[in-house]
């Protein structure tokens, strides 16, 4: 545990005396406690929606190094969710938007930016001088590779995941305890599980879930209270209802296990299937946003397919599509001519594209994706299109 170490030789001046007075005159903190949090370090992965009231409680309780790794920059969409961020650094890194954010809010505190991407040729390095590593990741091989990289190091996990209404949070990786292997050994086929971008999310919910992550933080540098190894806490807000699963350390897990198979770092891309999940489109079956601009103003005769969710659709949508959702696709497909040319699009072209895969191994002849969606068409063609 991180609050084993020898007692901190840190001292604290008198502003942060006063600035932590309401932590000083808890018996569980106290001064020795506040002392450990300056003396303490903790790395967040990401400075996006779990990132944000992750950090800014750690800097505002004394934590004394505060890591971040983003490689990001702010865009309008964080803004519901994203509170580390404002409106006036919209087109700014992310981490000097949280540089600026975080001094303003404790300028004791000493933070590290690491604008990169996590991989694993620089995890171990990036990860190795911290007692506590923030997962605030959004996808599957940077949470995989975090876990392992956390087993392999002996540091403790912080967890936390988000979607819609539901959040989950725990900690993994502490000596004796299960790693997130052991609760999900594989990642899901890819395709399954679709981002926040796809499936949106409450924008509270990252404060609710980050803020929790940062409590267990706390709670491991000082070594108090019951922390979240052993226990998956299930958040559900639309309904808020909190629930608890029991989970152990599996022994045959294949990185924190007795005989452990995962000893180094891999390409997590390519195991998740991010990367490899299905073969490139051939160019005939792409089509970008200028050719389908010049087409459709020649008049020629295409079914514009949106695969997006009806909700999307209410943001915009071109006037003659016709909405499909891609979950509703195969069971709606008699609804669409084999022999009619078909371009599908969404917001960013992935769907769309597994649509043209879909609809293609059917017998259709004639079907293209819309490279880059809505995101894409509103670039290139017509800013008016909103970009959500």
């Amino acid at each position: 545990m991180v609050s084993e170490k020898t007692a901190p030789s840190v001292e604290l001046t008198r502003e942060e005396l006063m600035r932590y007075s309401r932590h000083l005159i808890m018996p569980e903190v106290g001064l020795e406690g506040q002392k450990r949090l300056k003396a303490a370090s903790v790395l967040l992965i990401g400075a996006g929606g779990l990132g944000s009231p992750a950090a800014l409680y750690l800097a505002a309780a004394g934590v004394g190094r505060l890591g971040l790794v983003d490689f990001d920059v702010v865009d309008f969409t964080n803004l519901q969710r994203q509170v580390l961020h404002s409106t006036s650094m919209v087109g700014v890194r992310k981490l000097e938007s949280a540089r600026q954010r975080l001094n303003d809010l404790n300028p004791a505190v000493k933070l590290e930016l690491h604008e990169t991407t996590l991989t694993s040729e620089n995890a171990l390095d990036i990860l190795k001088d911290y007692d506590v590593i923030v997962d605030g990741t959004d996808n599957f091989p940077t949470r995989y590779l975090v876990n392992d990289a956390c087993v392999m190091l002996g540091k403790p996990n912080v967890y936390g995941s988000i979607f819609r209404f539901d959040g989950q949070a725990s900690v993994f990786c502490t000596k004796g305890g299960p790693c997130y292997r052991c609760l999900f050994p594989e990642p899901p086929p890819p395709g399954m599980v679709p981002s926040c971008a796809e499936g949106g999310v409450l924008g509270i919910l990252p404060g609710i879930v980050g803020t929790i992550q940062a409590a267990e933080a706390i709670k491991l540098i000082l070594g108090i209270g019951e922390t979240l190894v052993g226990r998956l806490m299930l958040l559900d807000v639309l309904h808020m209802r909190i629930r608890e699963l029991a989970i152990r350390r599996d022994s045959r897990c294949p990185v924190c296990g007795d005989h452990p198979t995962i000893t180094h770092l891999i390409d997590y891309e390519q195991f998740c299937g991010v990367a490899s999940a299905a073969p490139p489109l051939a160019p005939e079956q792409e089509i970008t946003p200028l050719e389908l601009k010049r087409r459709m103003d020649a008049g020629d005769s295409i079914l514009i397919l949106d695969v997006r969710t009806p909700e999307e659709w209410t943001i915009c949508h071109f006037p003659q599509a016709k909405l499909i959702p891609i979950d509703d696709l195969l069971a709606r497909i008699g609804e669409l001519d084999p022999n009619q040319e078909i371009v599908a699009y969404c917001r960013s072209g992935v769907r769309s594209a597994r649509a043209v895969r879909l609809l293609t191994e059917a017998g259709f002849k004639s079907v293209r994706n819309l490279v880059g969606g809505v995101l894409a068409w509103s670039d290139q063609v017509d800013p008016t299109v909103p970009k959500y």
